[in-house]
């Protein structure tokens, strides 16, 4: 039988199956040198092999030194989770091999990470709900392989040893999560919590954000689990949303018709739309972890975490409260502009400029966050507060029309280029004479006398109709308010 469900029935089979999510996240932390070497992190755009050396190559002999930089971010990040931060704490070696990892192992934590036990907020369909943190550990990125095919179709693999080395972070949830949906808000209240930290850039299409997710279903109200699934190559959070999505209809096919799970890695293959058998699961006692032997155990005074704790910035959370305090705002809107850092920033620079935050925030949520691709950021595009703010002023000031306004904002958007150029360049200015929208309406009046005749048999909706003839007459710049009243004007003139 087919697995690929239609988005029905697999809402009918979840009445029986219950889904179970954990999500391992590997975010890569900001720092100018390497992990364990003097290399420079700052791999994305760099010549193919260009930041390596000895240690970052795996050539033998060498020693790691720990960057405590890293280590400190890691620290903050439990302590942003409320995690638990044992005193003491050591690195192992992850023993696999694979073409991207030079040494034959990963130098990583095991039974002793830096955060263990902590947990994040998140809200789905107006409900609250705490999802637990199992452990934050601190490790080194592997290369990368480039996959290629030459002018004969022939496959082949090339490495860049770039990215080997560059200090990620495994953040890994407990089993709590129960939808797609509360998967991806848990992957975006994460995303937001270490972009207002400022130790991630988050960049999901660069690899400094990565998502692993494990699911398998249960019998709705059992206690037990089902066989782990996981998935991977999820570049984005619609794309985790997805996968998930087809991986829970996918189980559910098969449960339903009395087969087995297998215990398997699978790929998620976006242009598909489905998940793809990679390999059979590996359990942690195939990777023989054992203790690294040339780094010495990382002691955590409660000095050192005291220290820390009091450079901790704004959170998401706390910025919210803020924002309906100090704004004036409902909990919906302050949690959209809170959430991410980008959209806090941009936010609190248009509100300076055009201190009215409710027409702000509606802005922002309705007009920018159109334009926004999936997944995208702000920081990523040429519109600046500066813009937004102006739009504002011209709207209000009657220059602009609402509509006119939004026509602005998407080029801006796309351009950066100012609202008054534009305005000026196109002749956008909104027309407010009244003499001369009397003649605009007038014509419109006569020439549409099936409509007049309606409005005047008691059908109000007609009215719309003829101010849109008004603004389609006017290219939108027509004043909506001058309209409607001169509107009114001659049709209960002609009423009487």
């Amino acid at each position: 039988m087919s697995t690929q469900l239609s988005a029905s029935r697999e809402t009918a089979q979840l009445g029986k199956w219950e889904p179970v999510i954990g999500l391992e996240v590997h975010a890569q932390i900001q720092t100018a040198s390497k992990m364990f070497c003097g290399c420079s992190a700052a791999y994305f755009d760099a010549p193919p092999n260009s930041h390596v050396c000895p240690v970052c190559l795996g050539m033998p002999g060498v020693l790691p030194v720990i960057n405590r930089a890293a280590v400190e971010a890691t620290l903050m990040t439990g302590l942003a989770l409320h995690c638990e931060l044992p005193e003491a704490t050591k690195f192992d070696r992850k023993n696999y091999f694979y073409p991207d990892l030079p040494k034959g192992y990963q130098i990583s934590q095991y039974d002793l990470p830096f955060c263990r036990e902590g947990w994040l907020t998140i809200e789905v369909d107006g409900t609250t709900k705490r999802v637990g943190i199992q452990r934050v550990h601190l490790e080194e990125d592997t290369g990368r392989l480039l996959h290629r095919t030459d002018a004969h179709g022939h496959a082949y693999s090339l490495v860049d040893f770039n990215r080997s080395g560059v200090p990620l972070m495994e953040i890994v949830s407990k089993p709590d999560l129960r939808s797609a949906a509360e998967a991806r808000a848990y992957l975006q209240k994460l995303h937001a919590i270490l972009q207002a930290l400022g130790i991630s850039s988050g960049h999901l299409e660069e690899g400094a954000f990565r998502c692993d997710a494990n699911i398998s279903l249960r019998p709705a109200g059992s206690p037990d689990f089902g066989t782990k699934v996981e998935i991977k190559n999820m570049n984005s959070f619609r794309a985790v949303y997805r996968a998930l999505e087809y991986e829970i209809g996918r189980q559910a096919a098969l449960l339903e018709a009395g087969e087995a799970i297998v215990q398997e890695t699978r790929g998620w293959v976006d242009d598909r739309g489905v998940t793809v058998s990679q390999r059979s699961k590996e359990f942690a006692h195939d990777y023989r972890y054992f203790p690294e032997p040339d780094l010495p155990p990382v002691f955590v005074s409660r000095e050192w975490v005291a220290e820390l704790r009091a450079r901790l910035p704004e959170l998401p959370d706390a910025r919210r409260d803020r924002y309906m305090r100090e704004y004036g705002l409902n909990a919906y809107d302050a949690a959209q502009l809170a959430g991410s850092a980008a959209v806090a920033r941009f936010f609190e620079a248009v509100v300076a400029r055009y201190p009215k935050p409710k027409v702000v925030a509606n802005w922002i949520q309705g007009e920018v966050f159109r334009l926004l691709p999936p997944d995208g950021t702000l920081d990523a595009t040429p519109l600046r507060p500066e813009h937004l703010a102006e739009i504002l002023e011209l709207v209000e000031r009657g220059t602009l029309s609402q509509a006119l306004g939004k026509q602005v904002l998407e080029e801006t958007f796309q351009t950066g280029e100012r609202p008054a150029a534009i305005v000026e360049r196109r002749g956008l200015t909104q027309i407010s004479d009244t003499a001369e929208l009397e003649r605009v309406v007038a014509d419109v009046l006569a020439n549409n006398p099936k409509p007049v005749a309606d409005y005047l048999g008691g059908k109000e909706t007609a009215l719309s109709f003829l101010m849109g003839q008004v603004m389609k007459a006017t290219r939108g710049k027509a004043n909506p308010s001058v309209v409607t009243e001169l509107l009114r004007e001659r049709l209960q003139a002609l009423r009487a």
